[in-house]
């Protein structure tokens, strides 16, 4: 079989991948194993426009929100799906310090961040101290129900593998790969946190990092809004379903979810709920994070059949589309990169590497 691109991997990054390449008519393969830990399939699907303690604006936002929104919107018309909702951010401040911090940026004319009209408004829903705040506009993508339905699309298509890439078996010329019966002018790998172990892309400066969740059922809370204190607690689709979570592990020793996570949020629910609650599940999965924050986008410097779409990291929801499409628009009309995405800026450290 001839195709034009073999893709490696299905989560949001390939997902996007393969919706721009049908867009372009382009021929390709989509092989996917179906990692249940997989951090799409796991994942929340938060856009946020501000990071960190001082809620600064995140890298780009100010291009990605009109555009994911426009994006999403148009593949779920397309899926018959709910893609993508828009809820605020209600953030409790879990001491006076980070209140006064917040107020601050608000006061310095911090761009996405406010102090609600009422403070007191959900205290016969939760226990906070120290007030609360707001982060807005934040979206939701819908990843529960984006997935399995491209999934169906590209299996109903015919354009599905649902097996594990083996590389020993991977032949790559300088134009072309081939791989078992498959002949395809490049293979892109949006494989997530596994790429970090691909013999062509390993020297990159991956950063994997572990997050873990909570699924947890609470009959009554509005579902208007995502709530904030240390972890997001984000409402889903089903009814009275929410998502807890999440840690950022830099140092751990499996993907299995931890005793310590699940304590940790226990207490928090424990300490913050007024409402009853019951824990359904806890989850964990592996973020295929970088070193300096920036994804990797493009070909490889010595192999140009072989092609990168990863590293998003916690952003993946926002950057998976729009640097998907750039990537779409390089490899059919040589438009450019972005420079802190092309992964084009480790030419040198990728040269090393010419097996």
């Amino acid at each position: 079989m001839k195709v034009d691109y073999l893709l490696i991997g299905q989560g949001i990054s390939g997902t996007w991948l393969s919706y721009f390449l049908q867009k372009e008519n382009k021929s390709f393969l989509v092989m996917d194993d179906k990692n249940p830990n997989a951090p799409s399939r796991l994942a929340a699907g938060i856009i946020n426009p501000v990071t960190g303690r001082r809620h600064v604006s995140t890298w780009m936002i100010d291009t990605l929100l009109p555009y994911v929104w426009e994006q999403y919107t148009t593949l779920g018309n397309e899926l018959e799906i709910t893609a993508i909702s828009k809820k605020n951010v209600t953030d409790f401040f879990p001491s006076p310090q980070m209140r006064e911090s917040f107020i601050k940026r608000v006061e310095e004319k911090g761009e996405y961040v406010s102090v609600p009209d009422d403070p007191n408004q959900l205290r016969p829903l939760f226990n906070y101290e120290f007030g609360c705040g707001e982060i807005k506009p934040v979206y939701t993508a819908h990843l529960e129900t984006i997935i399995p339905a491209w999934r169906k699309k590209l299996m109903a298509d015919g354009l599905l593998l649902e097996e594990k890439l083996e590389t020993t078996e991977l032949i790559v010329e300088k134009e072309l790969i081939r791989y078992k019966e498959i002949e395809a002018q490049k293979i892109i790998f949006c494989d997530g946190a596994a790429c970090a172990a691909n013999p062509w892309f390993e020297l990159l400066p991956f950063a994997p990092n572990k997050g873990e969740a909570l699924f947890v059922s609470i009959p009554g809370l509005p579902k208007d809004r995502i709530y904030k204190k240390g972890m997001l607690l984000v409402p889903m689709v089903q009814p009275d379903q929410w998502w807890l979570g999440s840690a950022y592990e830099w140092e751990f020793k499996d993907e299995l979810p931890s005793a310590e996570f699940r304590i940790k949020g226990e207490q928090l629910l424990q300490q913050w709920m007024k409402l009853p609650y019951t824990i359904q599940d806890h989850i964990a999965s592996i973020r295929p994070a970088t070193l300096e924050r920036r994804p990797f986008v493009g070909l490889h410097p010595v192999h140009p059949a072989i092609g990168i779409l990863n590293g998003m990291g916690t952003k993946g929801c926002s950057l998976a589309p729009f640097f998907a499409a750039q990537l779409v628009r390089h490899l059919i009309d040589g438009e450019a990169i972005d420079p802190e995405g092309d992964v084009k800026r480790f030419s040198r450290i990728l040269s090393r590497n010419i097996s």
